[in-house]
């Protein structure tokens, strides 16, 4: 899939599926920028340079800070025309009534708020430019409310129902919003949680990377408004 005419920026860019996804798409030709709140995890995975920058110290939770790394990217490349949001957190475990309030808080800041802020902060240069590309990642347990879940699934399910009111909004612009669904994602956090699951089940970290390159790329150019379950066999 040749994106070398494409400028993206990924979030959470040292994480498991952050780094599938940056990796992924400079194969394909894309100039990246990688985004995490540790420039010295950044700095360990990936290398600086014309094609490359790396947007350390990021708080994706504060406005401000979330102006500033877009301010600097587009400083850098002078446009932004792909925003993938890998950046986001799971906690769960107990009953939806005895779940602490500070998981509620917490899942809501990290899985919606960090969306919510990056897509309001990077929207303005793609209208701009008169299109763009956002993938929202929310997850297979966006669809139903598994027992225990009850504070992950509803943060996720609101990045799906804004995903979708985004892309509404949007599209008349030549911007496309679309959101993946992943299933269990094969990582070493997920196999040393679940260590009696059946990990070919699990799907890999490059495999949803491969599906959001598709919708960063022009072949998904008549696409928008998508949930697309990303599960493998699970």
């Amino acid at each position: 899939m040749d994106l070398a005419n494409k400028t993206a920026m990924i979030t959470g860019a040292v994480g498991n599926l952050g780094t599938a996804v940056s990796t992924g798409l400079k194969a394909a030709g894309a100039k990246t920028i990688v985004v995490d709140r540790s420039q010295e995890r950044l700095e360990q995975i990936y290398k600086s340079g014309p094609e490359c920058l790396l947007a350390g110290n990021a708080d994706l939770t504060s406005e401000e800070s979330v102006g500033k790394v877009v301010a600097s990217a587009l400083k850098h490349f002078g446009r932004i025309d792909a925003l993938i949001n890998t950046v986001g957190g799971f906690r769960g475990g107990k009953a939806a009534h005895e779940e602490d309030l500070s998981t509620w808080d917490m899942m809501m800041m990290v899985n919606l708020r960090t969306t919510v802020l990056m897509c309001r902060a990077v929207i303005p240069a793609m209208l701009a430019n008169g299109a763009g590309s956002i993938v929202n990642v929310s997850a297979g347990a966006a669809l139903s409310g598994p027992p225990g879940l009850a504070a992950y699934s509803a943060s996720k399910a609101a990045v799906l129902r804004f995903t979708e009111s985004l892309a509404a909004e949007v599209k008349a612009s030549g911007i496309r919003v679309n959101a993946v669904l992943p299933g269990t994602i094969d990582t070493p956090q997920n196999r040393q949680a679940m260590p009696d699951a059946d990990v070919s089940t699990f799907v890999k970290p490059d495999a949803i990377a491969d599906v959001i390159a598709f919708f960063v790329s022009d072949a998904s150019r008549a696409v928008t408004g998508v949930a697309l379950p990303v599960f493998g066999r699970g």
